[in-house]
């Protein structure tokens, strides 16, 4: 153990067997993990901020798509590096805690738990949206009190509910069970977004991209309090790209880290920004950006207008559907990130505890699936999107600011991947992370100081006094 100014570092070197009952299972290949990456990054952000974006860019969302996936690529590589380097569960948290220390480290992991958390309820919201379109398509119409939360003159959003708890039951049941499910919703997700673009594209109309951006490039406040432009759209539509980073947490679970790694997080960008590209080009290029905006399920809306209502009723039935894969990932990430935190003695160590059959973390995930339809039941979306991109972008710039930091600090460790011209890539990361951080609306900041803060206090009075990486294996307490 070594100390830095922000208290004492993991080593990197701990990469071996954990204590018993608290070392996770290798059960995943590449293909499970760029599955993972797509399933996450492919789904909300696409069903159905699209239309949050286009009311807060018009059809300059396309470019805020744009945006939001260069600064996620610069991420994404200085995440490469970092997970094969240090190939152990924990993604952020774990690389902040090796390379700058456990107080930062903390702050990171409590952002991840905002993060992951928010960014399942944000799902969700957005599945119980599409199924309501779905259900009053087909004639039937739910209790509007059960469909929506206090803010919206409803009592719960019952589905978004439901489809936590369910998704939490699922992963109880075993990692590469739920991850080799996931690759068969990511296959329907991906021909349901093919089969919109080849309807939509051919509606484009260039009218509808007059003006292309309406209100401007920078993110300013209106008269109502909405931020509105490019960066403001970025700064919302920037959730819908960050689901690399839930590949990171399954590095312990990675049958070869070195390979796998690499190829789920770099592919599953690669694949993933062409395609929200192709969707948003598409979407405002058809309709209005206006009407776009008002729609709950953007893409099943933008097949109606056309007069598509059996490919819209598909298209919002294949979101069903797969949808839950999202949740299923973001989940998962969650539920790895808390396990990392209590292995190390920050949270309750009992949280820590791997079911000798199924080799997942139960409790943990249980805990999780509660926490997040708690936050689905009751929320908007959109404020819930944002304040999980808060605690994302602190993450992504740690991850930056790591990589370089340990290119320098320990040059000849061997690295499997390297990043590109890190200097520039992380730097990029770093800035653009910042200026999306700081576009994102004054209440949303707020509230993400409150809650470091409140992080803050929780690992002052009590994870400081419990790190077993500080105290060792004497501290293997239970509360």
């Amino acid at each position: 153990m070594t100390h830095g100014i922000w208290g004492p570092r993991k080593p990197l070197e701990i990469r071996g067997p954990h204590e018993p009952g608290r070392t996770l299972k290798k059960t995943l290949s590449w293909p499970h993990l760029v599955a993972l990456g797509v399933g996450a990054i492919v789904g909300t952000g696409i069903y159905t901020l699209t239309g949050v974006g286009a009311d807060r860019a018009g059809p300059a969302v396309i470019l805020a798509f744009l945006v939001a996936g260069v600064v996620c690529a610069c991420a994404a590589l200085a995440y490469a590096e970092l997970a094969t380097l240090i190939p152990t569960a924990g993604s952020a948290y774990t690389y902040t805690y090796s390379v700058l220390g456990e107080a930062p480290a903390w702050i990171v992991g409590w952002s991840l738990i905002l993060e992951y958390s928010l960014a399942c309820s944000t799902v969700a919201v957005g599945w119980s949206g599409y199924l309501v379109g779905w259900l009053q398509a087909a004639g039937i119409h739910l209790p509007a009190a059960l469909l929506s939360g206090p803010h919206a003159g409803g009592i719960v959003n019952l589905p978004a509910v439901l489809v936590a708890l369910a998704v939490a039951g699922l992963l109880i049941g075993g990692t590469r069970e739920s991850a080799t499910l996931n690759i068969i919703l990511v296959a329907i997700k991906m021909i349901a977004l093919a089969a919109f673009v080849l309807l939509a594209l051919p509606s484009f109309n260039a009218d509808n991209m007059v003006p292309f951006a309406p209100h401007g490039f920078g993110s300013v406040a209106d008269s109502n309090g909405v931020t509105r432009g490019v960066m403001a759209a970025a700064a919302i539509v920037f959730f819908a790209f960050y689901g690399f980073d839930a590949v990171a947490t399954s590095a312990e679970e990675a049958k070869n880290p070195g390979r796998d790694l690499k190829i789920g997080i770099i592919g599953s960008m690669a694949v993933c920004t062409s395609i929200y590209i192709l969707v948003a080009i598409a979407a405002v290029g058809a309709v209005n950006h206006t009407q776009i905006a008002a729609s709950g399920e953007p893409l099943a809306f933008v097949l109606r207008t056309l007069d598509h209502p059996l490919a819209a009723r598909a298209v919002a039935l294949a979101a069903l559907i797969a949808l839950p894969s999202v949740i299923l990932v973001m989940m998962y990430g969650q539920s790895r990130i808390f396990f990392v935190m209590a292995r190390d003695g920050l949270l309750p160590r009992r949280l820590s505890v791997v079911s000798s059959r199924k080799g997942a973390p139960v409790l943990i995930t249980a805990i999780t699936g509660v926490f997040v339809a708690a936050f689905a039941g009751f929320l908007r979306l959109d404020e819930i999107a944002e304040l999980a991109n808060a605690g994302t972008l602190a993450a992504f710039i740690s991850v930056a600011a790591c990589m370089m930091i340990l290119r320098k600090r320990s040059p000849e460790l061997p690295r499997i991947f390297r990043c590109p011209w890190p200097t520039v890539v992380g730097t990029l990361a770093i800035v653009g992370c910042i200026y999306l951080l700081i576009s994102l609306p004054s209440k949303t900041l707020y509230r993400f100081l409150i809650w470091n803060l409140l992080g803050i206090a929780v690992y002052v009075l009590y994870s400081r006094a419990r790190s077993v990486l500080v105290n060792g294996s004497v501290q293997d307490r239970t509360a």
